[in-house]
């Protein structure tokens, strides 16, 4: 069975672009089957297109991010995030930390990856 690969991308704000997020996924465009895109704060899951992908994936596919604090800014948010895709039987690829969450020391990096994207979130905050 051959894998569906899907995208998602989110910037903060609405003014922002995806345009260098989706150019990441270059290696995967012919075989990425659907992209989800939120133009709004990893702060929380709250976002529609999130829980569209969510609700979207199924058993054997994969979803595909620029890097993991495009999926969120909380490690909390990102751990449940990555065990409802495990639960469901989904791969997560991110392209930047090149990191299979599949494995121990995947899982190991992740929370590692999840912890520097809230750091860098609050640290933002703090100089706004």
């Amino acid at each position: 069975m051959e894998k569906t690969y899907i995208g998602y991308a989110r910037v903060s704000t609405e003014e922002q672009n995806t345009a260098r997020q989706l150019h990441s996924f270059e290696g995967y465009t012919e075989k990425i089957k659907k992209v989800f895109i939120n133009k709004m704060s990893g702060k929380d899951t709250n976002r529609p297109e999130l829980q569209a992908m969510l609700n979207y994936v199924h058993e054997g596919d994969v979803v595909v991010v620029s890097e993991f604090s495009r999926l969120a800014r909380s490690t909390r948010d990102m751990l449940q995030i990555v065990q409802e895709l495990t639960d469901k039987g989904v791969g997560l690829i991110s392209l930047k930390e090149s990191v299979d969450t599949s494995t121990p020391a995947g899982k190991f990096m992740l929370t590692i990856f999840a912890a520097l994207a809230e750091l860098e979130r609050e640290t933002i905050l703090q100089t706004i």
